[in-house]
């Protein structure tokens, strides 16, 4: 992923120096197993965890002639380390080393996640409590429907973004699987033990089972994982996108002290944040196709997955890590501005209320169909002639009949919303 949609701390477990460090604690790793098996000599062993050391310059330099990583990285470790470098890599296969350190790489992408979603989770909580009872209109197929409140529909992204944090937390766990079991995965030159020690130190589970790869049904999950998560930023932000529409203008992303909107026109302020954030949800739903077609392999393996997981695990990632974080700006300093909410509920001069009316005839013994055409006579009256819908209540001599001025009047308050909120925050754990 390029610089401009990167953050360093995500970036820096995807670098050559933090693969290469992983490789060589892997390598060093397994033979302090083998030590304990009685299949290296102590000195020998020593020499190899006080000697072996990585130059990236070197390692290129060699896997320009190789064509192969591991075999340049194993080739600088001998330079290093001498005669007995011929310990190092005992009975193991590439992909013990490659595959393992990306469950390494994975397990340590996710903690930055995990603390960076939990951080939106408080952030949404916050702004739930905030704006708890600020009453919007609530819209259907874009249209105007009926009042809910702007807190509730953080309320909503905090629930999803409850899901997330498992679903994330269970594909994070899932991938963190290791394996060092040799060519094809039959153990046949080394031991599990072996295996086992080193996946202890590097809080991996053994694979149960492998052939000469971890299976990628695991990485394709977790990539999976991560579109759905995104899906969510490009809810919140495709929905703070409407909303700050010069139209709308119910919220709008903090505009910085000498920020620019346009190079042509000095006035504006646009949703950059929010429209960035729906882009690169593009590329992680982009990412889980690549990821589900790695898992399918000739035989017991081939490397057709390698090329695509050395891009689409580290951008994902990195990718996620970013708009994660640029959605909890967005969220967090997100201007408000509930006098624009109350405008706008009122351009269909109370036409949000027919609900209302038809329930309350409905309860008064009239049959459904009809009490719906009598309060949509009013309604296209109010559409079309611009009268406010609670004169041609009024003037329904059909609807007045079963109604007082005071039951009108009460149509058009919020208190039962309002009720109602409070019981779905409940149900939902948001207390103040």
């Amino acid at each position: 992923m390029i610089p401009r949609y990167s953050r360093p701390e995500m970036v820096k477990i995807w670098s050559d120096e933090t693969k290469y460090n992983i490789w060589l604690e892997i390598e060093i790793l397994a033979c302090e197993a083998q030590y304990q098996l009685g299949n290296i000599p102590e000195n020998s062993l020593t020499n190899i965890k006080n000697n072996a050391k990585i130059d990236i310059e070197r390692i290129q330099e060699i896997e320009l002639k190789t064509k192969h990583d591991v075999i340049a990285f194993l080739t600088c470790l001998e330079e290093f380390v001498g005669e007995d470098s011929r310990y190092i890599h005992l009975g193991m296969t590439s992909s013990d080393v490659l595959d393992t350190a990306l469950a390494v790489q994975m397990l340590d992408a996710g903690k930055i996640i995990s603390k960076a979603i939990n951080r939106l989770a408080d952030v949404l909580k916050k702004q739930a409590i905030k704006y708890k009872h600020t009453i919007c209109i609530g819209r259907s197929h874009g249209i105007h429907a009926e009042p809910t409140t702007f807190g509730l529909k953080m309320a909503l992204w905090h629930e999803e973004c409850k899901r997330n944090i498992q679903r994330l937390t269970n594909a994070f766990s899932d991938a963190a699987v290791g394996m060092i079991s040799g060519a094809v995965g039959t153990y046949e030159h080394i031991s599990p033990k072996v295996e086992e020690f080193v996946c202890k130190e590097l809080h991996l589970k053994p694979a149960s089972v492998s052939t000469q790869i971890i299976q990628r049904d695991v990485h394709a999950n977790l990539i999976s994982t991560i579109a759905i998560a995104g899906s969510l930023l490009e809810k919140i932000a495709l929905e703070l996108r409407h909303l700050q529409r010069t139209e709308v203008l119910e919220a709008e992303e903090y505009f910085s002290q000498g920020q620019k909107g346009s190079s042509a026109m000095p006035h504006k302020r646009n949703p950059i944040s929010a429209e960035n954030i729906c882009g690169q949800v593009r590329l992680l739903r982009g990412y889980v196709m690549a990821a589900m077609e790695n898992n399918a392999l000739w035989h017991e393996r081939d490397i057709s997955h390698s090329s695509v997981e050395r891009i689409i695990m580290p951008d994902a990632t990195v990718t996620f890590d970013y708009i994660l974080n640029r959605t909890i700006e967005l969220v967090e300093n997100l201007i408000v501005y509930p006098e624009n909410m109350k405008r706008n509920l009122d351009i269909t001069q109370g036409l949000y209320a027919s609900q209302k009316v038809l329930l309350a005839l409905v309860d008064k013994g009239l049959k459904r169909q009809i009490a719906y055409e009598m309060v949509q006579k009013s309604s296209m009256q109010t559409w079309n002639d611009k009268i406010p819908f609670k004169e041609t209540l009024i003037q329904n001599k059909n609807i007045m009949q079963y109604f007082t001025l005071k039951e009108i009047d009460n149509f058009f308050d919020f208190d039962e919303i309002f009720e109602k909120v409070d019981y779905i925050y409940k149900r939902c754990g948001i207390v103040n």
